[in-house]
């Protein structure tokens, strides 16, 4: 796989019937190995391992039903107190440009989710933002923030 720009990260992978799997630590399984898959492990292990969020907070592949179609979100962060979604995560391939398609992608499942931050990574480019709702807009985050500094 290619390189990202994350740190590096233990990610445990092994082969069956010439298929390779990735172990997500979120999840406890081995899930197959893909480019979006690739991204997603390191960014999450980024955001654990570098950035304290604490993976008991953390799901990938979260369900939900958006106009009557279940969709998935790459990762949710919840909050301490009842669950309820902090940061929305989407994931795309490194050869995947980062789009305002993606960002709409995001933003539908947000508009379900209403978390207080959208971050969108290819493992070469993060975008962070925070919802103002107040406000109906957002502000570009200059870095991924620690989870310290999640307001």
């Amino acid at each position: 796989m290619i390189s990202l720009n994350l740190p590096p990260a233990e990610i445990k992978t092994r082969q069956t019937g010439g298929i390779t799997y990735v172990f997500d630590f979120l999840r406890r399984r081995y899930v197959k190995l893909t480019p979006e898959e690739w991204v997603r492990q390191h960014f999450t292990h980024f955001l654990v391992d570098h950035k304290g969020y604490p993976p008991q907070l953390l799901a990938n592949e979260v369900g939900i039903r958006l106009n009557g179609s279940l969709r998935r979100c790459d990762s949710v962060l919840y909050d301490r107190n009842g669950g309820r979604p902090r940061v929305v995560m989407e994931y795309k391939a490194p050869t995947v440009a980062l789009t305002q398609d993606v960002f709409n992608q995001i933003c539908s499942y947000n508009s379900l989710l209403r978390a207080d931050y959208l971050f969108v990574s290819n493992g070469l480019m993060h975008v962070c933002c925070r919802m103002l709702y107040a406000e109906a807009s957002y502000a570009f985050l200059r870095d991924v923030p620690a989870f310290s500094e999640l307001a």
